[in-house]
C-alpha cells in the first residue's frame, strides 16, 4: 500500500475532518454553510419558491425568478446615476454607509428612464410580459406610482418627478413591454422686467 492509497476507514479524517489537499475545511463548516443557504431561502416571498414532485416521487423547490440590474448613466451635472431595478433591493440601498441585509420581493422595480426637452417630460419604464389592462399609474404632485396587478408579473416603482412637470396633462402608452408617459413641462411665466431709467 502507499501513502496515495485510501483506506475506508481514513477517508472521512483525510477528505472531510481537518486539513484536506482541498484547503482546511471541516464537516461542521460544510453543515453550517447548509444551514445559512436554508435560512436564504426562508426568507424568500412564499410566491417566489414552487414545490412539486417528480414522476420518481422526488421532491423539487424552485425559487425565482430572482432579478436585479442597474444602469448607470452620467447626469447634468457630471456625477453618475445609477439605477437599480428587479426584486433584489441592494445591501447598500439604506442610510448611507450602511449594511443592510439584501432582500427578495415578490414585486419587481422596472427599469426606467426619465429624459426632458424643451416642452415635455419623459418617463419610459420597461414592464415586459404584461398587458396593459393590468398597469395602473398614479400621478401626485411630486411623483407617479406605477403598478402592475398581474399574478405572475408584479411591478411597482414610484418614481419622483421633475418640478416642471404638469401632471394635468400627463398621457401614457404601452407597447411591446414598454410603458411611456410624457408630461408636459408647466408654462413658466417669465416676470416682466421694470425699465430703469440711466440718469
Amino acid at each position: 500500500m502507499s501513502n496515495r492509497d485510501i483506506i475506508p476507514s481514513d477517508w472521512y479524517k483525510r477528505f472531510i475532518s481537518g486539513r484536506s489537499p482541498f484547503g482546511s475545511w471541516n464537516l461542521n463548516d460544510l453543515f453550517r454553510e447548509f444551514d445559512e443557504m436554508r435560512n436564504e431561502i426562508d426568507r424568500i416571498p412564499k410566491d417566489l419558491v414552487k414545490e412539486y414532485e417528480t414522476p420518481e416521487g422526488g421532491k423539487v423547490r424552485e425559487v425565482g425568478p430572482i432579478i436585479y440590474g442597474y444602469s448607470m448613466t452620467i447626469g447634468p451635472d457630471g456625477k453618475p446615476d445609477i439605477r437599480e431595478f428587479g426584486n433584489v433591493k441592494s445591501p447598500f440601498t439604506g442610510r448611507a454607509g450602511f449594511f443592510q441585509q439584501p432582500s427578495i420581493s415578490s414585486e419587481r422595480e422596472p427599469l426606467v428612464d426619465i429624459s426632458s426637452t424643451d416642452k415635455e417630460v419623459k418617463i419610459v419604464v420597461e414592464m415586459p410580459g404584461i398587458k396593459k389592462e393590468n398597469i395602473k399609474i398614479n400621478a401626485y404632485e411630486n411623483s407617479v406610482e406605477i403598478i402592475s396587478d398581474d399574478p405572475q408579473r408584479k411591478y411597482h416603482k414610484v418614481i419622483d418627478l421633475p418640478p416642471e412637470a404638469d401632471n394635468e396633462t400627463v398621457k401614457s402608452t404601452y407597447n411591446n413591454g414598454i410603458l411611456e408617459i410624457v408630461f408636459n413641462k408647466k408654462k413658466q411665466t417669465k416676470p416682466k422686467g421694470k425699465e430703469i431709467q440711466v440718469e
